[in-house]
């Protein structure tokens, strides 16, 4: 579905979807679902006879290709901000998994050398300007810079209590776009206020606790795997759509979990619950006769 996407017609630039005419239909997010499973049992089988069995580099390279092949084609459509939420989620289940040291700094090494080139050489234009708006919002205040800069004029202008369910300035008036996806936290900051959008971030944080507690607690390494890769996408979600509404990361299209308008994500979200509530269930002794 990943190939096949790519031969869609562009919506906002963006190969991602399926346009079925009833709905539309985003491959990427239950893609998360199929990686996170899949890398979880590969590194399970892999771990069988020895735990440090991972961190032998064809078995490292064979989990890594687990990740590789969807990344690639993620951000050939382009998405930048789903890839990175498959990133993260990769980074925390090898780190759990005990990945050695020496493969996390030369991760950090090769990360510090290709990020000149790649920003130089290799990311396209509207990336570069996405980047260069994050630093100077105001460089571009008409053009690139314009939603973060009307974005933060919400948040700041809901102060302690909000100005009300819609009756927002920013948001209701036009100002502020897309308000349903990529800044639906800047809808809840400036029309309920700093209260309930610090409740929003208490309740991501919990979500998340919870989640890491459930690998954490988890009856098998299977488990621990995949409950700290949804850990991961929950996460990663959270601080970048939150963060990019705030001017404090760049802007991508990452919607905020069970908040944003879009039947992909909510279902693949409602999907990544089921499966934490399946792995914390199988901690206990089951009550059913088998």
């Amino acid at each position: 579905m990943l190939i096949a996407v790519l031969f869609t017609k562009p919506i906002n630039g963006a190969s991602s979807w399926f346009d079925l005419k009833v709905f539309t239909f985003q491959p990427a997010e239950f893609a998360k679902i199929c990686v996170i499973l899949l890398m979880a049992t590969v590194i399970c089988r892999i771990q069988e006879k020895d735990q440090n069995e991972i961190n032998a580099p064809v078995k490292l390279i064979s989990c890594l290709s687990i990740v590789v092949v969807p990344v690639l084609l993620i951000i050939k459509q382009p998405d930048y901000g789903t890839e990175m939420a498959f990133l993260v989620a990769t980074a925390l289940i090898l780190l759990i998994a005990g990945l050695d040291k020496k493969y996390i700094i030369g991760t950090m090494i090769v990360i510090l050398v290709a990020l000149p080139i790649l920003y130089n050489f290799v990311l396209p234009t509207h990336a570069k300007s996405r980047i260069q708006v994050f630093l100077n919002p105001e460089s571009d205040a008409r053009g690139s810079g314009y939603n973060i800069i009307q974005s933060k004029l919400a948040i700041g202008a809901g102060k302690l209590f909000g100005m009300g369910i819609l009756k927002g300035n920013q948001t209701q008036l036009g100002f502020l776009y897309p308000k349903t996806t990529d800044f639906i936290f800047s809808v809840i900051s400036e029309e309920m206020g700093f209260i309930i959008a610090g409740a929003v971030i208490i309740t991501y944080v919990v979500l998340i606790t919870k989640a890491v507690y459930i690998a954490k607690t988890a009856k098998d390494d299977l488990g621990t795997y995949i409950a700290m890769g949804i850990a991961g996408i929950f996460l990663f979600h959270m601080i970048e759509n939150i963060g990019m509404t705030m001017g404090l990361l760049p802007i991508t299209g990452v919607p905020l979990p069970f908040v944003s308008y879009g039947g992909s994500s909510l279902l693949t979200n409602f999907i990544l619950l089921a499966i934490l509530m399946n792995i914390s269930g199988r901690r206990q002794k089951s009550i059913f006769i088998e």
